[in-house]
Order: structure tokens, then sequence, then C-alpha cells
């Protein structure tokens, strides 16, 4: 196989320009003639917008316009909504996101006004001289008291700030199923409240062209495509004509990127009005109080199981927050998402799941790397190892007992969906090897010589991924020779520019060197949606992978008529087409020059190679994986260190190795730090407590330990290149791997596992506690 083609460890080459400083992000771009933004926000939670006054404001030094939401109401403008997904519709309560806010504010941190000035330092030297008048609401953050019956209500049509039921399942047949099982496992979980924090906060350019009235938009994003839809559709409600969004590179997004937010609307509107570019870049202090924020659930689950450990059902009731506000499509990482994940790679005839949207008063919920697959897991193995200790059945054979089998796949879940591949015994047994699971007691014995308790915990996981049904692409080859892929998909650093080339380079058998990619254009890439849910290579790549065999028909019918025989004597491989049993070739390269060229063509013989081609998912995709962790704890202080991690994953077809282990160690660190740090909070009146990275803890490299990351592929038959999807599983299979290990030392020690994220030094030392009056005392006995 050629070095660059697919299955390949080729090195990215998005990393030459990251890593020496070229790389072109939203803020580096400049316009002529740009003045630039700044936004007042709101200080309080909750409460009526009696005024704002701009007066001052406006007459402040280089100030060239002041916006309120009044103003954004008086044009027309709408507010950002939630957005269904085809076949999955939840009818939610309406709560329209404005650009600035109107007549209410519901967080803190929602944009009241925005001052566009000549500097970034005058516009916000402008904002302290604004008036603004708010009559406090009683506000709330926590979900079980926003479910109390004096809570604040948020918006009327959400009594009791309940803002979506759904349920999956037949209530009744769960409880006769409970009913008569031999035991029941029952667990209260808690999934935190996260900030995404990607490497390069929002930012924008917006500008307007009077006499074509067309938008430009340049901004970080996930799918330029997506973009123009939401602003066009739903905010400007104007043709998609008249709106060009560009996204160059983009320093991460987790999903925090998807949509437009409410400075994206205000930006566009003062564009139109000032006739000049406007520009702004968050602050990571405005990043943390007005992205998307992520999971924060509290989750009642229960597992059934018959004499011999066999599951018989298994049930959720989520309360899921959803912040002042919908996101675009907020709710589906805690409904959608979680109940196809139950009940993963077990074969469990019943599932169940309700959950309940609860509106807050805090940033909107979003979708985040894992965006509810992360739940569903956790959901499933922390009941699964409580379990396992609950009835003394080995936790590894207890999974085992369980384990959907090879020969019953394809298999129909409760949930519906339908499992097309898959070995997930074989995956269990490869980590058991990897990770030397039958050598741990001496390891153990060697924590104990020093003073440390050492638990170890897994993880088996599967996701639903890839669902959004389609996505086109264009291969076009240009003059000087070289081929060209355009998409819709957005790359954040997953390396598309290296892997596209590799599929394209594979089904073709043309040089790796030859292939560019072209994507974050949206007057210029082919229909599609978005980098979202680990659909990228499976949705782009796939329909990349068709584009090509286009091609090679195309190119087939063409190269008989300039080789002078018929199309049934020519055959194609390594990249030229050649006649059957002779020596007579043309090159792909070469072909599609000399098509584009030709002085005339026989009738039906394309007027060029360049080609489309799409690719429509059947359903969704099931990348699985088994993580297992080992860590030492300090009985004297709480302090959790991860000692060993090993991953093993199946993605299918794995397109580049390298790339693929980046996103599983990615996923993992993220993992990691919301497992033992990571918490977004509120207190009781909705103030924000860990606005700044000196509150909100994020992992770093000390923390995060050596992951040795493996590979056990089952491709997917759904996709012509068999993958299933990579990006989320690190995330996915860490949460339950890292706090089922911090329970075991737990349950060694004699002290309640019902532990919650963030296990934090001080939480573990106090669980320790109840343990035993001293643990080390336990050590040495």
């Amino acid at each position: 196989m050629d070095k660059f083609g697919v299955s390949q460890p080729v090195r990215r080459r998005e990393d030459i320009r990251f890593i020496t400083g070229r790389g072109r992000y939203s803020d580096d771009i400049d316009v002529p003639g740009q003045v630039y933004a700044a936004f007042l926000r709101s200080d309080h939670a909750h409460g009526e917008l009696r005024s704002v006054e701009t007066t001052r404001a406006a007459a402040a030094p280089g100030v060239l316009g002041v916006f309120t939401g009044e103003d954004l109401r008086a044009a027309g403008v709408g507010g950002i909504p939630y957005l269904h997904l085809p076949g999955f519709n939840l009818f939610p309560t309406e709560t329209p996101r404005p650009g600035l806010a109107q007549d209410r504010v519901r967080y803190v941190g929602e944009p009241i006004a925005m001052v566009v000035a000549a500097t970034t330092a005058q516009a916000q030297d402008a904002l302290a001289e604004i008036a603004v008048e708010i009559e406090p609401l009683p506000a709330v953050a926590e979900i079980e008291r926003a479910m109390e019956p004096d809570a604040p209500i948020l918006w009327e049509k959400a009594p009791g700030n309940i803002s979506l039921v759904w349920q999956s399942g037949d209530p009744a047949e769960l409880d006769q199923a409970f009913a008569s099982a031999a035991h029941v496992t029952k667990l209260k979980l808690f999934n935190t409240r996260v900030v995404p924090n990607p490497i390069e906060p929002r930012a924008c350019i917006a500008s307007y062209d009077a006499r074509k009235d067309r938008y430009q938009f340049i901004t970080t994003s996930q799918g330029v495509r997506y973009m123009v839809r939401v602003l066009c559709d739903h905010v400007l409600k104007i043709p998609y004509d008249n709106m060009h969004v560009l996204t160059y590179d983009v320093g991460g997004a987790f999903g925090v990127k998807e949509q437009p937010y409410p400075e994206d609307v205000a930006i566009l509107h003062a564009a139109r009005v000032l006739k000049r570019p406007v520009k702004w870049c968050a602050t990571r202090n405005e990043n943390i109080l007005s992205d998307n924020h992520a999971r924060d659930a509290v989750i009642e689950c229960a597992l059934a199981l018959d004499t011999e450990g066999k599951f018989l059902a298994i049930r959720a009731t989520i309360l899921s927050a959803m912040g002042a506000y919908f996101a675009c499509h907020g709710p589906h990482a805690s409904v959608r998402n979680t109940t196809f994940g139950l009940p993963a790679v077990y074969r469990t005839p019943l599932s169940h799941v309700l959950v309940k949207g609860v509106m807050t008063n805090t940033a909107p919920i979003g979708p985040y790397r894992g965006a509810g697959r992360e739940q569903a897991a956790y959901i499933v193995e922390r009941l699964v190892d409580e379990a396992a200790r609950q009835t003394g059945i080995d936790r590894i054979d207890l999974r085992r007992r369980n384990f959907i089998p090879t020969s019953a796949i394809p298999y129909r879940t409760p949930s519906g969906r339908l499992y097309d591949s898959g070995d997930f015994e074989a995956v269990l047994d490869h980590a058991l090897k990897a990770s030397d699971w039958n050598g741990y007691p001496v390891r153990a014995a060697a924590s104990k010589a020093k003073g440390l308790l050492r638990g170890r915990g897994l993880s088996i996981f599967l996701e639903c991924v890839g669902a959004s049904p389609y996505e086109a692409s264009d291969i076009r080859f240009t003059d000087d020779g070289r081929v060209l892929l355009v998409v819709a998909t957005q790359s954040q650093g997953q390396g598309h520019e290296t892997s596209f080339p590799q599929v394209v380079a594979d089904r073709l058998g043309i040089a790796y060197d030859l292939i560019e990619v072209a994507q974050g254009d949206s007057d210029d890439v082919p229909e599609g949606f978005a980098t979202v849910g680990s659909r990228s290579m499976i949705m782009a790549g796939s329909a990349l992978a068709n584009t090509c065999n286009i091609i090679i028909e195309k190119g087939r019918h063409s190269a008989a008529h300039l080789l002078e025989t018929a199309e049934a004597d020519i055959e194609y491989a390594q990249g030229e087409f050649r006649v059957v049993g002779t020596d007579r070739a043309i090159g792909l390269i070469d072909l599609a020059r000399r098509v584009k060229t030709l002085p005339s063509r026989p009738e039906g013989m394309a007027e060029s190679l360049d080609s489309t081609g799409d690719y429509t998912a059947p359903d969704m995709h099931f990348p699985n994986g088994c993580h297992v962790c080992e860590i030492e704890i300090d009985p004297a202080t709480g302090t959790v260190k991860i000692d060993r991690y090993v991953a093993v994953d199946d993605v299918g077809t794995v397109i580049n190795p390298m790339i693929v282990h980046g996103q599983v160690h990615g996923g993992i660190a993220q993992g990691v730090g919301q497992a033992l740090m990571e918490h977004c909070r509120y207190d009781e009146d909705a103030q924000m407590l860990t606005g700044t990275f000196m509150d909100y803890a994020m992992p770093r490299a000390v923390d995060v330990p050596r992951i040795d990351a493996e590979f056990h592929p089952v491709p997917s038959p759904k996709n012509p290149l068999g993958v299933k999807g990579a990006g989320e599983c690190g995330v996915t299979g860490s949460l339950a791997a890292v706090m089922n290990a911090i329970a075991d030392v737990l349950a060694q020690v004699g002290a309640p596992t019902e532990i919650d994220m963030p296990a934090t030094t001080e939480k573990v030392w106090r669980a320790l506690q109840q343990g035993c009056a001293n643990p080390a005392t336990k050590l040495r006995d």
C-alpha cells in the first residue's frame, strides 16, 4: 500500500503552519475600513429590562453607533431558535434568544447593548457610559431547585420551568420487569456542568454590501452552510444568496462553535446600519460567561437483573438543564443521544428514558464533545460496576454474561437502533491484555507499600454517531495538475487536510502530494451540514469515495475515446486508464487536462472530469470501545493520580492512526478534566463563581497520564470506507473508567461508592473518611 494511503500514519500537513504561527484564524484577519464592537453584559441573572440609556455612550470619543435589543426588534431581526433535527422532534417551549436582550435578562453575561467604535479600547470605554435600569427578579441556577413550587419562572409557557418532556420505552413494561427482578441496582448520578473552552475564543467580522444587498461574515464555525441556514432562515429572514460565510482555521470547537450566537446577530445588524465592517473577538471571560455550556443533569437510574446476573431492563430519569434559552440543538445532547446510547453493548430487552428539560438562569446548554453519548455510557457503566459489587459477581464476568454476541449482529436495540457491526467481547479481551489486567495485584501491592490506595475501573461503551443523513463533495482538477477536494465539513483540528487526501489518493491511485482540500466558503462548498457528532469521515469521506467512483467511470469513457478503443476494454489502476492487454495508457491527471481542452468531443463525453458525489447514511454508526484506568489515591489528602490508562477502540477502518490516536488522547484529557476537576458553578443567586481560569480548573499536562491507545477495527458495512467515527470515543469512555476506578478504591475501605464528578481531592478525602476513621490504618492491616 502507498505510504500515504488509507491506514497510514501520515503526519498532518496542517501542523506546519499551526506550530510556526502561520495559521489564519478569524482574529488574524482584518478588512479595510473595519471598526470594533464591545458588549455590555448583564450583571443580573434575572430581571425586567426597564431601560437602556445610550446617549452619553453614543457621544463618546470614536463611537460610531450604540445598539440595543429594541434596535434589533425594530429592524425585524429575529432571535436564535431551537432547531428540530429530521426524524426527532421534541417540540419544546419556544425560547428565542435575541441578539441583544429584549424585555428581560435571564442569565449573567447576556448581552444588553453593543458599542461600535474606531478602536476596541474606545468601544470598551464607552460601555461605562451606558445606563441600564433592571428590575431584579429572583433567579435560580440549580436544576432541582428550579422545579420546586416556589421557584422563579423564566418563561410563562414553561410552567414549573419544565420546557420539554420526552420519554422512550414503555414504563409499564419496565415496572413489571423491575418488580420481577432478582436484584435491582439504583444510582443517583450528576453529569456536571462544564465549559467547552476551545483554545481560540469566538471571533467574527461582519460586512454589508448595500449595492448587492449582501452580507459577508467571517467567523469561527463548524460548518459554513449550517451558519448560512440559521442566519438566513431564522434570524435575518433573507435568501441564502444574500449571505456569504467564510471560515478559515479554527482553534478547536468541540460543538460550541456549531451555531451562531447573539453577538453574531448584533454585529451583522450593525454592519448593515453603519455600512462598515464590524469586528469582534471575545475575551476568555466572555467565552466562559456566554458560550454555550454543556452537560448539567441530575440522573436517577436503575438496572434490573435476574438470578443469573442477566440484565432485564435499564431505566434513567434525567433532569437536564437547558439554561436560560435553548441552544440550536441543545436538547438533543440530553435526549436523543442518551436515549439511543442505552443499553450500549449489552443484550437488555427493555429500556426506558424519561427526560425533563429544565430552564435555569444560566448560560444555555449546547452540544459538547460526547453530546449525550458520554452520559449514556456513564449511566450504563456506573450501574454495571455497582451491580457487580452488590451481587458479588466479578465485574468482567458480569459484562461477559450480558454482551450482545457477534452472532446476534445486526442487532435491534430497545431504543430502535440497528447495530450493524461490532465484536464487543473481543474488544474487552484486547483491553484486558493491553492493560495487563491480571498483573494488577502486583501493582496494588507496590502501591500499598508506598501507603497509597490503588484502584481500577473500566468502561465499555458504544456511541450512536453520524446521524445527519446527507453530505456531498466536489473533486476538481486544476489546470496546473492538482486535485482539489471541496467539502462542507470544517476542520477544527481533526486533520481533514491530511486524511481526506489519503482517502482520495488511495481510491484514485494518485500522488497524495497532488491533492488539496478546500473548505469554509459558503459560496463554494457543496451541499452538506457541518463537522459535528463524529460525522466528517463517515459523511464527507464517504461522499469523496463515491465521487472517486464517478470520476473513474467518467474517465473510462473519455479514455476510450482518446485511446481509440471500446470502453469495455479500459481498465483503471494506480492512477492510469489502460487498454487491457496492451501498453497503451493515459494517466488520470493528464486525461483530466486533455478532456478540458479537446476541440471537439463525441456526444455523451464529459466536458470535464470534475465531479460531485454524495453519501446518504441509512442509519447511525456505532463506534465502541473499552477503556481501563488504574489510579493511586493518597489517603492522607484524597489526591487522585491516574497511573495507567489503556484505550481500545473500534472506530471501524482507521484512515490515519496518528490522527485518530490524537483524537482519542484529546477526548480522554477532556474526560479526565470533567471527572476530576472541571465544574462550572453558580451561587444561589445564579451569579457565576467560576468565570476565570483562576476559578475553573482545567487539566494540565501533569494531570493527563500516559495513554496507550490501540484499535480493534470491525469495519462498518454502511459506508464505502467502513469507518464509524472516532472524535468522541475518548471522552465517552473516560468518564466512567475514571470514576469507576475511584469507586473501586472507596469500596476497598468500605466507603459509599456513589461519588459525584468532579472527584476533587477534598471530595475524595471526605468519602474515604466515611469508610473508616483512618484509611491508612486499613492499608496496614
